[in-house]
Parts: structure tokens; C-alpha cells; sequence
């Protein structure tokens, strides 16, 4: 699944290419799942429809149209959104100048001819997001009426794309559930403390995995900073100081907006379109660092042991063992 860095980085690419496309058609290849939607609800809601504005909570993505529906994307395991618009020789200003950084790609094709394409794309590492498209992965086409696209690609067929209308969307399960946003500005320690609080018996490494106390920390971002807060991942909630929730939050805040900055973590499974991955995981501290020295303490290593049934990477000197 991908950790919410990574969705934020789709998040901002697709905003730089598809806000104000008008929606000309859509195709659902091979897997009703992945779509499962009533036909009458795309011809009238989506078909026809622009973008407006592109979202994300948590770990799901939600394009809003003017149509006043919102087109729910979960890629879950193995899913993928890959923009292409061919024939273009450079990006629009738009997507050149953006933080996303869009892919000019050069496809040549069998006659020589040397195409240019735009491309964005992120999801599972296979050849989907280079290769031609649609392919035996692809579910989902939704085709701009400037011809360009945007397809939904899952090799395990859990991901979707569901219509609802826009008011609707905070009363979903999910987003009932879901705790606040880490990266919002509003979200303090006057908030997170008493949040965290109750999980008071459980180690601190399972609170803040728990999406109901936070929204989209994953396993990377919880190693990370608890060890730049020096708070052991198995030390229960109850031993933890307000002083250190609110540093271990200062540490959220800072390790997520930096796998963003650096196109993500993508913990093995997130690449962009160019097939590379995203490099926050060059800049961990401890994360898949066992066995190397500590960035603190280069003469103590970081070992890796299990805490909340999850692989996680300690300091010994940094993050003492609780009492």
C-alpha cells in the first residue's frame, strides 16, 4: 500500500495535468470491481464533466468535478494512474513549472519517427508505467476530450475508482474513520496529545500507525521519527511526556514533507513514470539501516527488531529500551 507521501506526490502531478479537462469517455477493461459504478451515474455525472480540483485524504485520492460528484481513487496493493498526452514536444507551462515534474518522454516508433509524450504516472514498478498503453494491467481509461488520458492500472484488481456525490464523500466509512492530517498546518500538539492519549496501553509505534489516531503514517515515517524524537517505538503511551508527543510530532511533520520533497519512499512498490523510485529512503535515518552505524552514534548500529508486528529500526542509545 502505498504510504501517504507517495499518494501526495500522484496528488500533485495529476493537479498540474488534468485540472480543467472536460471528461470525453471512459472504458472499463476486464474488471467491474475496479468501476463499480452504474452506467447512468458516469453518462450523467462524470462523462461530460471538468475537473475541479484534486484532493487527497489520507491514502485516497479524490478528483472533484463540476458535476458536484467526486471521483474516489484508491490504488490500494498493486495500482497505478499513468497520464499520457502524445504528440506534444513540450509540456504546458503548467506542467513544466510544477513540483511534480511531468515527464517529457520521447517514444520513437517502428518506422523511426521519434514521438513526443507527456507523462506522469505512480503506482507498482512494472513496465505499465513506461510501456505502451492500456495494457492486460489497465481497468480503468478515462479519456480527455483533448485526447490525452488517464488510465487505472492494477495487476491484483483490489484498487477503484467510485463516483459519489461530492457532499457525500466525508460521510464514507473510510473518511469517518480516518484521524486527522499530519501536514495540516492546524494540526498541533493540543490535538495530537490528547489523540494519542488514548491509546495510553498500547507502545507508541501502534498508536501512531493506527489511522484512526493519524492519518497515513506508515511504518517508514513511525521509525523514522520516533528516532529523531529518542523515544523507544515499544515504550507504552502512558510513559511518554507530552514534551516528547509534541516532538514526535514536530518529526512526523518533517520526515513526511521531506519524502515528499523527494518524490517519496515508495517502500519497494511506488515508482514515478520514469521508472525510478522515489528517493526519501536514500535519506533515512535508521529505516533499512540495520547494521550500519547510527547518524547520532557512529559507533553504535541500528538494529532491527519487531515492535506493534511490524519490522522496526532503533538506536539502542538514542531510543533506550523502557523500563
Amino acid at each position: 500500500m502505498p504510504e501517504l507521501p507517495e499518494v501526495e506526490t500522484v496528488r500533485r502531478g495529476l493537479a498540474s495535468l488534468i485540472m480543467h479537462k472536460v471528461v470525453r469517455d471512459t472504458s472499463v477493461r476486464d474488471s467491474p470491481k475496479s468501476f463499480p459504478n452504474e452506467p447512468q451515474s458516469v453518462r450523467e455525472f462524470l462523462i461530460g464533466s471538468c475537473v475541479v480540483d484534486i484532493r487527497r485524504r489520507a491514502k485516497v485520492l479524490l478528483i472533484d468535478l463540476s458535476t458536484h460528484y467526486t471521483l474516489v481513487i484508491h490504488l490500494k496493493m498493486t495500482g497505478q494512474l499513468v497520464y499520457v498526452k502524445e504528440g506534444s514536444t513540450s509540456p504546458p507551462d503548467s506542467e513544466a513549472n510544477s513540483g511534480s515534474s511531468p515527464r517529457l518522454l520521447k517514444r520513437v516508433r517502428s518506422t523511426g519517427d521519434v514521438m513526443g509524450e507527456v507523462r506522469f504516472g505512480a503506482g507498482h514498478p512494472n513496465d505499465s508505467l513506461v510501456g505502451e498503453l492500456p495494457d492486460r494491467s489497465t481497468r480503468v481509461v478515462i479519456e480527455f476530450t483533448d485526447g490525452s488520458h488517464l488510465y487505472f492500472n492494477d495487476q491484483r484488481k483490489f484498487g477503484w475508482l467510485k463516483l459519489f456525490p461530492t457532499v457525500e464523500v466525508p460521510s464514507i466509512d473510510f473518511m469517518q474513520r480516518v484521524g486527522p492530517e499530519p501536514l495540516e498546518d492546524s494540526f498541533t500538539g493540543s490535538e495530537f496529545i490528547p489523540r494519542t492519549r488514548r491509546r495510553n496501553n498500547t507502545t507508541i509505534k501502534a498508536a501512531i500507525l493506527d489511522q484512526t489516531v493519524l492519518a497515513g503514517v506508515g511504518n517508514i515515517y513511525a521509525d523514522e521519527s520516533l528516532w529523531g524524537a529518542r523515544i523507544h517505538p515499544a515504550t507504552r503511551v502512558r510513559d511518554v511526556s507530552d514534551e516528547q508527543l509534541v516532538e514526535l510530532l514536530k518529526e512526523i511533520k518533517y520526515v513526511m514533507n521531506l519524502s515528499i520533497e523527494k518524490g517519496g519512499s515508495t517502500d519497494r512498490n511506488y515508482v514515478n513514470a520514469e521508472g525510478k523510485r522515489g528517493s526519501y529512503i536514500d535519506f533515512a535515518r535508521v529505516f533499512r539501516k540495520e547494521g550500519l552505524p547510527c547518524p547520532r552514534h557512529p559507533d553504535v548500529i541500528v538494529e532491527k527488531i519487531k515492535v506493534a508486528g511490524r519490522g522496526t529500526h532503533v538506536c539502542s542509545v538514542c531510543q533506550p529500551m523502557p523500563q
